[in-house]
This record gives C-alpha cells, sequence and structure tokens, in this order.
C-alpha cells in the first residue's frame, strides 16, 4: 500500500522538476505558470503572473479550456513544498502535454531564496 510520499517520489521519478536556480528562467519561457496550491494559499501570496488551478480541479480546468489545449505549451508548475506541483506535473504529463516542469522546493523555497512575491492588494476603506 502506497501513501502521499510515496506517490509524490514515484512522480518525481518521471517528471522534470528544476532546481529554484533554474526557475526563473523557465518561468520566463513558459506559457503559463500554475499554482496548484488551493485558492487562500495562493491569496497570501504567489509568483508574480501565476495563474491559479488549485490541484483537484487541474485536470478539470485543462480539458475545459481550450486555450490550454495546446499539448506543446511550456508548463511550469509549484505548490508549497513541491509535492502537490510533482503529482500534478506527473498527470498533466499522462494528459499528453509534452513541455512540463516542476519547481523544486516550491514556493517555500522560492520565498526562503528571497524572491519577489505578489500579494493581490486588499481595498482600503478610509
Amino acid at each position: 500500500m502506497k501513501n502521499a510520499h510515496d506517490l509524490v517520489e514515484q512522480a518525481r521519478t518521471r517528471i522534470q522538476e528544476i532546481p529554484l536556480g533554474d526557475a526563473e528562467a523557465a518561468i520566463q519561457a513558459a506559457d503559463i505558470v500554475i499554482d496548484v496550491r488551493e485558492a487562500d494559499e495562493f491569496r497570501e501570496g504567489h509568483i508574480n503572473g501565476a495563474t491559479n488551478i488549485p490541484r483537484g480541479l487541474l485536470e478539470f480546468k485543462l480539458s475545459g479550456t481550450p486555450e490550454l489545449g495546446a499539448r506543446d505549451m511550456n508548463i511550469v508548475l509549484y505548490c508549497k513544498t513541491s509535492g502537490r506541483a510533482a503529482l500534478s506535473a506527473a498527470s498533466l504529463q499522462d494528459m499528453g502535454y509534452l513541455h512540463v516542469k516542476s519547481i523544486a522546493g516550491g514556493f517555500d523555497a522560492w520565498t526562503e531564496a528571497g524572491k519577489p512575491v505578489a500579494k493581490p492588494s486588499l481595498p482600503s476603506f478610509e
């Protein structure tokens, strides 16, 4: 019987997980950067330009959105620590996407390295 950690490690053996040092170049070359964390996590801060598609909706969203259907798109994925992104990358590869990358260490590694973080601004009621 496998647990979540086992599934993540299995996914990592067949995906392209890029080190944080290569993440900015991969993001610049990407057609889309997808944050697979939950919406509340995304609202707390995210990589600038990322689109939030939570892990639980990813396959459905990509299947139901024609502009995301091109299997040769350059896709970069991330989550909090890279587990959900690894599972997501494996799933997208199974769907036929050819150029999928996951950022090792995820958003936690990104913020720990002092990389820029986008935070939505709340309206001022003053």
